[in-house]
Formats: C-alpha cells, sequence, structure tokens
C-alpha cells in the first residue's frame, strides 16, 4: 500500500513572451516618426512624402533589434524596445524640423548614423551576454576604464567652456557617457558584495548606521576621485548625475534612509560651493535667478529666456511641428534645449507625453530590479534606470528654469552620438536583465519546491494494541 506525503505541486506557469506585443508596439513607434515627418512637411509647405531614408532607417532598426530580442532575450520586457524606438524616432523628427530651419546644418542624417551604431552595440550586448553576472566579475577593470575616460577630455580644448570632448577633425565624442554605464557595474557589483557589512556594521550615528571605513572607503574614495575629475573638466551636470547615483545605490544595497538625507545635505554643500567658487557654473546660476536679466540690460534675451518663451508659445496644444521659433535659442537648440522645441511644437500634452514615455522607461527598470533575485543583478537594473531618470530630471529642470542648467543631453532625443548610444547600451543591459527576471526557472528545492515522496507501509501481524504515547512524550 502506498500513500502520498505531500500534495502534487501546482502546474507550472508558464510566462507569456509577448514578442508578439513587442512587435505592435514597434509598428505604432515607427509610423508615429513616419506621421511626424508628414507634418513638417506640410508645415513648411512641403507636402512630398516624408523622407524615406530617415523612415525606413528607422524602421529597420527597430526590425533587427527585435529579432534579436525576439530569439535572444525571449522573456524580456515588451515595453523596453518599443520606447527606446519611439523615443529616438521622435529625436530624428525634431532634429529633421530644425535643420530645415538652420540651412547648410544636417544634423538628422548623422543622428540616424549614431542610432545605427546603438542598435548595433544593442545587438551585441543582447547576443554575445548571456548571463548579467558574468559583468560582476570586471568590476574594478570597469571603474579604471571609467577613470581613465573621464580623465581623457582634461588634455583637450575646452568645447562651451567645458572640458568633456575629444575631438579629432571632424569627429568628436563624449568619452564620459561611457562611463556612466562602467561606474553603474563596478557600485552594483561592490555594493553587492558589501551590502551586509554596509548595513549592520560600523557605528550608529543618531538614525544612520554608518560603516566602517574598511568597507566604505574604497567606493567613496572612487566616487570622490570620479567628481573631482568632472569638477576639473567643468561638467557640473555629470559630477550631479554620478553623485545621485552614488547615493540611490547606497540607499537601495543597505535600506537605510539616512543616506537619502546625507546625499540631499551634501549636495546642495556641494551646490553652492562650485555655484560660488567656478566662475562658469556660477554665471550658469546668475542666469537661472534671474533669466531675464539680459533683457533688462537690453542685450536681449539669453539661452534661458528663449526656452521659457518656446514653452510659452506653446501652450496646451502647441504651434504645431516646423511652426515654432526655437530655433532663436542657438548654438544649444538641438542639445540641451531640444526639450524646448517639444514644449513649444506639441505643447504641454506632447511634452507630458514624452515625460511619461521616460517616467515608463524608468518604471520598468525598476520592475525589473525587483523581480531578480541576485543582489548585483538587482543593483545594477536600478543604478541603470536611475541614470536615466536622473538625466531627464537634471536636463527638463534646467530648461525649466526649475533647477540651474547644466550641460547634458537630453536620452535618445538630443544631438549627441554619444549620448544616443550609450542610451542603447542601457537598454540593451536592461532588456538582458528583464529576461533573466522573467524567464521560468526549473524547479528545485532551492526555489522551495519538494517534490512528492512516498511511503511504502509494509503489513504488519496481528497482535496486541500497542499503548498511546503519553502526551508531552518522544517526538
Amino acid at each position: 500500500m502506498t500513500a502520498t506525503t505531500a500534495d502534487s505541486p501546482p502546474p507550472e506557469l508558464r510566462l507569456r513572451k509577448r514578442r508578439g506585443v513587442e512587435l505592435s508596439l514597434l509598428v505604432c513607434a515607427v509610423l508615429i516618426s513616419v506621421f511626424g515627418y508628414i507634418a513638417v512637411g506640410f508645415a513648411r509647405d512641403d507636402p512630398s512624402p516624408p523622407d524615406v531614408a530617415h523612415s525606413a532607417g528607422l524602421g529597420l532598426l527597430a526590425l533587427v533589434a527585435h529579432l534579436a530580442v525576439r530569439f535572444r532575450a525571449p522573456y524580456a520586457d515588451p515595453l523596453l524596445l518599443p520606447i527606446a524606438v519611439l523615443l529616438n524616432g521622435i529625436g530624428l523628427v525634431l532634429l529633421h524640423r530644425l535643420d530645415l530651419s538652420t540651412p547648410g546644418e544636417r544634423d538628422a542624417p548623422a543622428q540616424l548614423v549614431w542610432s545605427t551604431l546603438g542598435v548595433a552595440l544593442f545587438i551585441a550586448v543582447v547576443v554575445l551576454l548571456r548571463d548579467h553576472r558574468v559583468l560582476q566579475r570586471y568590476a574594478y577593470l570597469s571603474v579604471v576604464a571609467a577613470l581613465l575616460l573621464m580623465t581623457v577630455p582634461i588634455f583637450f580644448p575646452a568645447v562651451n567652456g567645458a572640458r568633456i570632448w575629444i575631438r579629432i577633425d571632424e569627429l568628436s565624442f563624449q568619452p564620459g557617457e561611457f562611463a556612466k554605464i562602467l561606474l553603474a557595474v563596478f557600485f552594483a557589483s561592490y555594493l553587492a558584495a558589501n551590502h551586509s557589512a554596509l548595513a549592520y556594521t560600523g557605528r550608529r550615528i543618531w538614525r544612520l548606521q554608518l560603516p566602517t571605513g574598511r568597507v566604505l572607503g574604497p567606493i567613496v574614495a572612487i566616487w570622490l576621485l570620479s567628481v573631482l575629475v568632472l569638477i576639473l573638466e567643468r561638467d557640473l551636470g555629470t559630477s550631479l548625475l554620478f553623485f545621485g547615483l552614488f547615493v540611490i545605490l547606497l540607499y537601495v544595497a543597505t535600506g537605510r534612509t539616512g543616506w537619502i538625507a546625507v546625499g540631499l545635505l551634501l549636495a546642495g554643500v556641494g551646490a553652492v560651493a562650485v555655484g560660488w567658487l567656478e566662475p562658469h557654473v556660477h554665471s550658469r546660476v546668475q542666469d537661472w535667478l534671474d533669466p531675464f536679466a539680459s533683457i533688462n540690460a537690453g542685450q536681449g534675451p539669453d539661452q534661458l529666456a528663449q526656452s521659457l518663451f518656446a514653452f510659452a508659445a506653446g501652450g496646451m496644444f502647441g504651434t504645431g511641428l516646423g511652426l515654432g521659433r526655437s530655433v532663436l535659442i542657438g548654438f544649444a537648440a538641438k542639445s540641451d534645449f531640444i526639450l524646448a522645441t517639444a514644449g513649444e511644437e506639441l505643447g504641454l500634452i506632447g511634452l507630458t507625453a514624452i515625460i511619461l514615455l521616460y517616467a515608463l522607461l524608468v518604471a520598468r527598470g525598476y520592475r525589473t530590479g525587483l523581480a531578480l533575485r541576485d543582489p548585483f543583478g538587482r543593483l545594477l537594473a536600478v543604478g541603470l534606470a536611475s541614470i536615466v531618470a536622473l538625466q531627464v530630471f537634471v536636463i527638463a529642470g534646467g530648461v525649466t528654469g526649475l533647477i540651474p542648467l547644466t550641460g547634458m543631453a537630453m536620452p535618445f532625443l538630443a544631438q549627441g552620438g554619444s549620448s544616443v548610444v550609450t542610451n542603447w547600451v542601457i537598454v540593451a543591459l536592461l532588456i538582458r536583465l528583464s529576461d533573466s527576471a522573467r524567464r521560468p526557472r526549473p524547479e528545485t528545492v532551492e526555489t522551495g519546491v519538494i517534490a512528492p515522496t512516498t511511503v511504502t507501509l509494509k503489513p504488519t501481524e496481528p497482535g496486541p494494541a500497542s499503548p498511546r504515547s503519553a502526551p508531552g512524550g518522544e517526538r
């Protein structure tokens, strides 16, 4: 006679891959970009078909990226790739519209070339990186490479007051963009390996558990060194991004809310000190405090004032693609102030839709981090999503007058080859992480599922009844 000692396990829950949903959203994203080109053409009294090269190029990039995800990361989040393609497409439309107002400048085709390179790296990451935990082995190599990338621009001439570019003839790129990913890998790896020591050892001061210097010292030294290099380069925006990334990951790794308060306090003190001591930053703080000072002085509006005028002219529904005057902002209309063009020509509704796309991208990244089981993957997903969130906050806050302006590129929208390539790599890593988080796992003892066992009961000879065990007897 046999008896089952455990209930049969429930049937395995098969997660849907949702690659068809991803493909449908990609088609919608490409069509929205095509309609944008058509709207610009009609606004410029040119009802000819949209730029075939841009539209076909974006569609081809989306299709190839989708195929890579379908075959190499089938359980990945179906929203990440469509959001990236839509933002990239909107950026190409805005650059094409600004190219028409600046004769002799053709930045949209160059942006499409950089986007192609970004998608190529996206495919390489999705195909070659089969397990994200491999990156944890190269933590210290990543931080050394990041510091080298940030140091090299110091030896090149400053551009617009900042030494963050490397220019060789007509080719220019910003190596600090790639350092963001490398530092995120290092922070995630180090904090994942030492999160217990950071959270439970050391001296407690008020409500903050200060870890020992032996544990916290190396990561603080790396962070201070990176911030020092960025200050020498006069790149306040990236230094603020690295500081925010460091504090967020430290909070996620330890669960101590006191780190948020300490981070905000140190950020405020550092911003005030740099704002008073660094002339380049001090001038931007003065423009933020009084954006219309140049108008009152009879010198005409500066960039921030023109940006505010553009947002005001857009109103609720915008002037329409191709009908704005944000080109009056000047040389930074396609880079730092690309959001002003979106606000003027798409209005508050269109601008809100763009911000919500970024918010959805960040939220899916955080959701991936919550679903992952290994500490390194969880911290890396949160760090990569936080990079996008911090960039959007710093740039949107700067062009709208919420905070002092810093020189950074809006992810996927703004002109900048280094930025668009880096953001495509970030999306690729998030897709790889989300595939690991959503992929079904085999039933093992480690996951808490115990296979049913059977016990064979042999018939016994009839005999005297055994006495019952007294309460509290042997167990």
